[in-house]
């Protein structure tokens, strides 16, 4: 059965080991039963961010993204995990261009996760997401750092030029819920 406190304690943990795949593993026990972890923190029955745990070197938050949500590219300047509990979240991934070029960054992949997958993100991926469904899509995050007040990026989606990082702009549609 999931627990958040048991989660964190454990996150915590893989802190002191310094290793992200040992947090991945922590994510993905979670998320291998996905029953488990909404009977705990709720079915999401709206877009949003809910912050279950923040402090200087560890963010966790359920973030369920709206049908048919499409985020600008954006930067996290520190590591991630995501492990989904419902639905699919698909990522594109951009990469830097040099200075000339026609746009700064360009799309570099991308990985489609469905409920019960997991990844991890470096600190230097720039990256978009697309939920394609028809239905709201639930996610666990977890950043090694302080991740709602860090300095970040993001990228106009004309231009692609990089511009800092506008909550208010990138969670277009997905509120900050309390918690």
């Amino acid at each position: 059965m999931f627990s958040l406190d048991q989660f964190v304690a454990d996150l915590r943990t893989t802190l002191g080991e310094r290793s992200r795949q040992a947090m991945k593993e922590v994510v993905a026990r979670a998320v291998s039963d996905p029953s488990s972890v909404v009977a705990a923190l709720g079915a999401p029955d709206r877009p949003g961010v809910k912050v279950l745990h923040k402090a200087p070197d560890l963010t966790v938050i359920s973030l369920a993204w709206s049908p048919m949500q499409v985020t600008l590219p954006h930067d996290h300047r520190m590591r991630a995990v995501i492990g989904m509990y419902g639905g699919r979240e698909d990522n594109t991934f951009w990469r830097r261009m040099p200075d000339g070029a026609r746009f700064p960054i360009e799309p570099a992949g991308g990985e489609a996760l469905g409920t019960g997958d997991v990844t991890l993100l470096g600190a230097d991926i720039v990256h978009s997401v697309i939920n394609p469904l028809g239905k709201i899509s639930a996610a666990i995050h977890v950043y090694d750092g302080p991740f709602l007040t860090a300095k970040r990026s993001m990228w106009d989606p004309e231009t692609l030029h990089e511009e800092p990082y506008d909550v208010n702009v990138v969670a277009r549609g997905t509120p900050l819920l309390q918690g």
